[in-house]
């Protein structure tokens, strides 16, 4: 008789059921130990005698007794942590020679040109403090051709010469970007003499001290102390009412100086006696040289460039594209650049201005000075002076022809909306010009304001 599916599927796997092997064992997981309790005092604490087996009362409570004395010396408790007091750390003296660091001179407190300079305020005779590792870059840097540094050099060279005071009293920041793109130091043996009468000197490495020769001619006549700059020789000051005892005093101090590192001599002027000023080194020595002949086409280059903004900027004005060169040339050698904040009142209604303007950039509001009439609650009628909005001065505008060489009231108030730069000329100036620049800038100037001279019967 054949078997029904259901019992076979059963039995079959019950067979497979008790053909699979047991699960492997698994060890047991270890305890770990906890960090709050002594072990040893626990184990103790179990084994008090009386406290499981007793056979009388007095036992029992006497084993209570010692268990309850002994229970919390089972748990482990932090030892509490004290703030530390603050231990001031004596300043460690810097290691390494001369040449890895700034130069430190002991005689210091005796050198006088160290405390002419800190009483007008200038920094100290060492210069700006740099790190050993940039210094070493900054030299690196300027044994390579111009031509052959990255833009990444070139600033690292701009932002080390920022930090030279005696060279940012000099030069604005544009020229000092352009000029520290073509500077190569030099480097001059122990006991050259660096005459430095044709550019301005910078000593970034070695120890370098004053020509006696210096001294000598200083001390030969009063002409020659009266003739001295203070700002040619930037390490020392000389006053020029000093007597020829007092001369003699400087100079025997100043022929004990000493120009370390970041001090800096000679000129960027041009005309300059020979032999004026002259160092001898010491030792070895890196020169950062900056000739005075390529500062003065330099300073050419940017006022030409300048000349060729202030041109363009008065060219555009109306009435001015007319204008033949020569004339916007006598304009263009007088101005002056000046900016004025937000708010601020050019020239008020009634006054007369003081200068010509040309708006660079920005913009100037136009108001005209007005009697309003208000009626009162009373039935009376009141007067009071108003500012009535009459148009805006845009970029490439000028003012002040008219009232300047006229010597007119200004007809209306003008007052800045932003901040404006502009291209002035003063009075002063106006008054010097020939008589044809004049009066065309009269006849340019009219249609400007023309409007506003009219008088009205304005009311509010």
């Amino acid at each position: 008789m054949p078997m029904s599916t259901l019992p076979a599927a059963i039995l079959s796997h019950m067979i497979a059921i008790n053909n699979v092997p047991p699960p492997p064992l698994r060890s047991i997981p270890s305890l770990k130990m906890s960090k709050h309790i002594n072990y040893g005092q626990l184990n103790a604490l179990c084994h008090i005698r009386g406290l499981q087996h007793s056979q009388s009362f007095l036992n029992i409570g006497s084993a209570h007794n010692t268990f309850m004395k002994q229970y919390p010396k089972i748990f482990l408790h932090k030892k509490p942590t004290l703030p530390k007091t603050f231990k001031q750390e004596k300043q460690r003296k810097p290691k390494g020679n001369v040449e890895d660091s700034q130069y430190q001179d002991p005689d210091d407190s005796h050198d006088i040109a160290v405390h002419i300079r800190k009483a007008r305020g200038g920094q100290d005779l060492h210069g700006p403090k740099v790190s050993p590792e940039k210094i070493a870059e900054f030299l690196t840097i300027l044994k390579k051709l111009p031509v052959h540094r990255t833009t990444h050099e070139h600033n690292i060279v701009w932002k080390m010469l920022k930090t030279i005071p005696d060279l940012n009293s000099r030069l604005n920041r544009e020229h000092l970007k352009t000029i520290s793109k073509n500077l190569i130091s030099e480097t001059w043996i122990k006991g050259s003499t660096v005459t430095g009468n044709d550019g301005f000197y910078i000593i970034l490495k070695g120890v370098a001290r004053l020509q006696p020769q210096f001294c000598n001619n200083l001390v030969g006549g009063r002409d020659s102390a009266v003739g001295y700059k203070p700002q040619t020789f930037s390490s020392f000051v000389i006053f020029e009412d000093l007597r020829s005892s007092e001369i003699a005093k400087l100079c025997s101090s100043l022929r004990d100086s000493k120009l370390g590192q970041w001090s800096t001599f000679g000129s960027l002027e041009t005309e300059l006696e020979p032999q004026s000023f002259s160092v001898v080194t010491e030792e070895e020595c890196e020169i950062l040289k900056i000739p005075a002949k390529e500062y003065a086409k330099l300073k050419l280059e940017m006022i030409k460039h300048e000349n060729v903004q202030k041109f363009k900027l008065i060219h555009k004005c109306p009435y001015y594209e007319e204008w033949p060169t020569l004339s916007i040339n006598e304009l263009v050698a007088l101005i002056k650049w000046k900016k004025f904040p937000p708010g601020h009142v050019i020239v008020e209604s009634g006054n007369i201005m003081s200068f010509v303007a040309y708006i660079n950039s920005g913009y100037c509001n136009i108001y005209r000075s007005i009697i309003g009439l208000v009626r009162l609650q009373t039935n009376k009628v009141k007067k009071i002076p108003k500012l009535v909005y009459m148009g805006r001065l845009k970029e490439k505008e000028s003012f002040g022809e008219i009232s300047v060489l006229l010597q007119d009231p200004f007809p209306c108030t003008i007052i800045t909306g932003k901040e404006v730069e502009m291209a002035i000329i003063e009075d002063k100036d106006i008054f010097e010009l020939d008589q044809v620049t004049k009066q065309l800038m009269l006849q340019t100037a009219k249609p400007t304001f023309g409007h506003l001279t009219d008088e009205r019967n304005l009311s509010a």
